[in-house]
């Protein structure tokens, strides 16, 4: 297929190659015209320098960008992606965004015959770069079912969740839900070393049971060792906490565990640990 992939940051720039190595055409574009340079060198395809100009005659144009301010510059604007988008093509935004910006591209691309799903992802750069990424989509179900085999290049689970919003609705689940394993870990962590026990023998056992988590096979013993560059950042943690925090007073939803941890990852940041991982909430019972 012909494509268009839109932000080549932490994770666009490894699910971009993923389209490329599996054979399409694709055109990239990044607001940092080095970056996508630099893309085009190791991966083939072709660069260009606006949007529109790299959506022009896709039939999927992918975007992965910052917040819902750029979701609706690199989409919407003058020179945005639906500016060069083709009847019947499909924009999907790989962002994690609001639910309300969702809708809102929604409906302005389907203003102009144009499909929209909104597809958060989960399972981090190393999901990205490995291919095998948890995708949450929204939207209607003729251009999932076009674009899904697509996603599915980077994507080990991709699933369409419900009307446009829904995939961006399911991302706050799971930022909600990690938010709270990742405090009840460190907590738990912190206490075995406390307590004289061996962290690392303690992680062994009580993964085979109910405590077990992604967050305990995957961070743990790098927790215990105080190493926090293996992932998702703690800045983009509060961005999307932040999203949750804003919805919740729109539905009415609690999130008081929520709420407490996102203050931890302010101390966190205070700290200097705005691009440590998520699992750096154990430094502050480490060292309080």
């Amino acid at each position: 297929m012909k494509l268009a992939f839109l932000g080549l940051g932490v994770m666009g720039y490894p699910m971009a190659g993923h389209l490329k190595k599996h054979g399409h055409d694709l055109t990239v574009y990044n607001r940092t015209a080095e970056k996508a340079k630099a893309w085009a060198a190791e991966h083939g395809g072709s660069v260009k320098e606006t949007p529109a100009a790299a959506a022009e005659g896709a039939d999927i144009v992918f975007m992965c960008v910052g917040n819902d301010h750029d979701v609706r510059e690199v989409a919407t604007a003058p020179k945005g992606a639906l500016a060069g988008m083709k009847r019947g093509s499909i924009l999907v935004d790989h962002t994690t965004a609001s639910a309300e910006i969702a809708r809102e591209l929604y409906a302005a691309a389907k203003a102009k015959s144009v499909g929209f799903l909104d597809a958060p992802v989960s399972g981090g750069q190393a999901g990205a770069q490995n291919g095998k990424l948890t995708i949450m989509v929204g939207g209607d179900a003729e251009p999932f079912k076009t674009a899904e085999p697509v996603m599915a290049h980077y994507g080990r689970a991709v699933t369409l969740m419900g009307p446009a919003g829904s995939g961006q609705l399911t991302k706050m689940v799971n930022q909600i839900c990690i938010a709270g394993v990742v405090q009840g870990l460190a907590e738990g962590l912190n206490f075995a070393v406390r307590a004289g026990l061996d962290g690392k023998t303690v992680i062994d056992v009580i993964s085979k049971g109910a405590a077990q988590s992604w967050q305990m096979e995957n961070r743990g013993t790098t927790m215990l060792e105080g190493k926090f560059d293996f992932g998702f950042a703690v800045d983009w943690m509060r961005k999307d906490l932040a999203i949750c925090f804003a919805e919740a007073r729109r539905n009415g939803g609690s999130l008081p565990v929520s709420a407490l941890v996102d203050q931890f990852y302010a101390r966190i940041q205070e700290r200097g640990g705005k691009r440590w991982d998520t699992s750096s909430l154990i430094h502050l019972l480490q060292k309080p």
